[in-house]
């Protein structure tokens, strides 16, 4: 029993990690939480990742061999140099055209779903306005009558409001029309 005791009371002293589930909202937070502990020291915050330079490959080379047999061991090691940088310099061709395609795919997609959304603003923003002109139409004209009206009430509610006056049912099953009070 003193191990026990004297192990919670080493253990008090010191907090025990706590075991969170590592999803990307929980590691942001964890390293916000980090961050603030100590406001006043430095944050070092990494540059970014430059491309990937291969070094410039010669668009023609005098003098070297071909890897064919009747070179000797000296040239082919110039020739497979020279083919590896310039296999890398293709490799390094092609993704900079296949990552320049995806921006500009990315960039019109953008466009494209900016302006959907300016159209179904726009058709929201025209519906709100006639809606507003002809409350404000009925308001004119319920003034003009007498009437005050407050909210407008839906249609579901003055159909239902109608047939209510019109006829009540008795507990005996006759109908009756409703008394003003």
């Amino acid at each position: 029993m003193k191990t026990e005791e004297s192990s919670k009371k080493a253990g008090d002293g010191e907090e025990k990690p706590k075991t969170v589930k590592n999803t990307a909202l929980d590691l942001q937070r964890m390293k916000l939480e980090k961050l603030m502990k100590n406001p006043e020291k430095p944050v070092v915050i990494p540059d970014r990742q430059k491309e990937k330079k291969t070094p410039h490959v010669p668009d023609f080379v005098r003098n070297v061999m071909g890897s064919s047999a009747g070179a000797g061991s000296g040239e082919f090691h110039v020739y497979r140099h020279l083919r590896r940088k310039e296999y890398a310099r293709q490799k390094a061709i092609g993704e900079k055209g296949e990552k320049a395609a995806q921006d500009e795919a990315f960039q019109l997609k953008l466009l494209e779903n900016q302006k959907q959304a300016e159209e179904r603003t726009a058709k929201k923003r025209a519906k709100r306005l006639k809606k507003k002109k002809n409350l404000k139409k009925k308001k004119i004209e319920n003034a003009k009558a007498g009437v005050k009206l407050t909210d407008p009430p839906s249609e579901e509610s003055s159909l239902e409001d109608s047939d209510r006056e019109e006829s009540v049912k008795d507990c005996d099953g006759s109908e009756s029309k409703p008394s003003e009070k």
